[in-house]
């Protein structure tokens, strides 16, 4: 789960309450799909900083509340809002991640040098989504190197 460190960082993550945010303002139907078909209560996720001097996994997290509508969406003041989503047929959703721990910065560079991770969605060339799905063999190679 990519966050830009200017908007939500992992230091912004860690000091939160309970350590507990709603992953909210997803606007890509792929990774709204992603969190609401796939992610249940349980998984872990990498917290990944993007769009700045190193981006790369900063943490993990795990899925704390399943799938539930953006509220966001409904609020014509937020920078979220949609006017064509409805209560009664929600376009957006989140899901609520809590902290596990902050790692040692992996940053992008080092995992495009491993072999292991040359089909890692992420490292793939254009993507630009914020939230993509991890092999489980990717995700047991990047906790060997953390």
């Amino acid at each position: 789960m990519k966050s830009e460190p200017y908007e939500f960082s992992i230091d912004d993550f860690a000091a939160l309450p309970n350590q507990t945010i709603a992953w909210e303002g997803v606007r890509n139907y792929q990774a709204r799909n992603f969190m609401r078909h796939q992610m249940t209560m349980g998984d872990q996720v990498f917290f990944y900083h993007s769009c700045c001097k190193d981006p790369g996994i900063m943490g993990i997290a795990t899925v704390s509340k399943p799938a539930y509508p953006d509220a966001t969406q409904f609020n014509p003041s937020n920078k979220y809002y949609d006017a064509k989503a409805m209560r009664d047929h929600p376009r957006w959703f989140n899901v609520d991640i809590t902290l596990i721990q902050k790692t040692r910065p992996i940053p992008i560079k080092e995992l495009r040098q491993y072999p292991e991770l040359r089909k890692m969605r992420i490292l793939q060339i254009g993507n630009r989504l914020s939230i993509t799905p991890v092999d489980p063999a990717e995700w047991q190679f990047i906790l060997s190197i953390l």
